[in-house]
């Protein structure tokens, strides 16, 4: 890998091919072989796992992890790209090169790629789903939270992202960073910033700090969650305004359900006075505070049957 992700070997590669990185699809390279390193060991590769790598950009953090994990399923969007690193790629049996958007919308991943995984996953004796990727920036956010709603279930994630996402995801609450992807994310997994990384580690320099981030799921957290579509779509809304009063909101949040008493029967059962805002509450008391309006919820449909 010394020859294949230095600034030197990028510039040159691409200048060859008549190419330049492009913004549009967040390419910064990540040119320091001691952070790819720190990526791959905190991902802890083995045989056993199918590895989803988002931007494969040449192929150089493709070819390392091809030579630890059963399979690659690496996805590049720039076709000019995906020309150069298919010929970088091709002596690898394991590496299967798609050329396409990773996200087929904001809410879900493109299916095919989630199918060539779960194939791969398939021909694997007890298979390891991991994202090990140098993130683009304007993907980032909606590939990692939406994994956690995908099959095949990602186990593990570790990615290079901007700083202020990282930052977003391990927040505590009562800081300006705690947001309902903090609370959606550590519901469900266990979430580490691995390295801060300056903007001098990429190329080109992006204008913000980045991260390495591992996220590793936790099966006993996201076990306490019996219906996860309720409890993502009433999250992101008890957040959407998130300086109003918790009663306000969650009012707002299940108006089509629940009556404004009820809500306030909800508050009382767990404690929660309704003068608090949702960005106050420990990921916890969300999560009681939640299921305990869906079970109202479906006790309510359960009587006008």
């Amino acid at each position: 890998m010394s020859e294949r992700q230095t600034l030197s070997f990028l510039a040159k590669t691409l200048e060859r091919a008549g190419l330049q990185p492009k913004t549009k699809y967040g390419q910064n390279f990540l040119i320091d072989l001691n952070l790819l390193n720190i990526l791959i060991d905190g991902a802890e590769l083995s045989r056993n796992d199918v590895v989803l790598e988002v931007g494969t950009g040449l192929g150089s953090l493709t070819k390392t992890m091809a030579l630890k994990a059963g399979r690659v399923i690496t996805v590049e969007v720039d076709r000019d790209l995906q020309a150069l690193a298919a010929r970088e790629l091709k002596s690898f049996a394991n590496v299967e090169l798609l050329s396409c958007d990773a996200l087929r919308n904001k809410n879900h991943l493109r299916q095919e790629i989630l199918e060539s995984v779960a194939t791969a996953m398939s021909a694997i004796d007890q298979p390891c789903f991991k994202l090990v990727a140098n993130l683009p920036y304007n993907v980032a956010t909606p590939i990692i939270s939406n994994l956690l709603t995908e099959t095949p279930l990602v186990e593990r994630m570790v990615v290079t992202i901007q700083k202020e996402l990282g930052e977003r995801i391990t927040a505590a609450p009562s800081c300006k960073d705690y947001s309902a992807l903090t609370v959606w994310m550590q519901s469900q997994c266990d979430c580490e910033i691995l390295r801060v990384l300056p903007p001098s580690v990429f190329w080109p320099q992006p204008k913000v700090d980045s991260a390495i981030l591992r996220i590793r799921l936790n099966p006993s957290k996201r076990a306490r969650i019996q219906d996860l579509e309720f409890f993502h779509g009433k999250l992101r809304a008890l957040f959407f305004h998130r300086r109003k009063f918790l009663r306000s909101q969650l009012a707002t949040a299940l108006q089509e359900e629940l009556d404004k008493s009820e809500v306030d029967q909800v508050l009382e059962s767990c404690g929660l006075a309704p003068s608090l805002r949702a960005e106050q509450l420990s990921v916890e008391q969300i999560i009681q505070m939640l299921e305990a309006c869906r079970l109202r919820v479906e006790a309510k449909k359960q009587l006008t049957k």
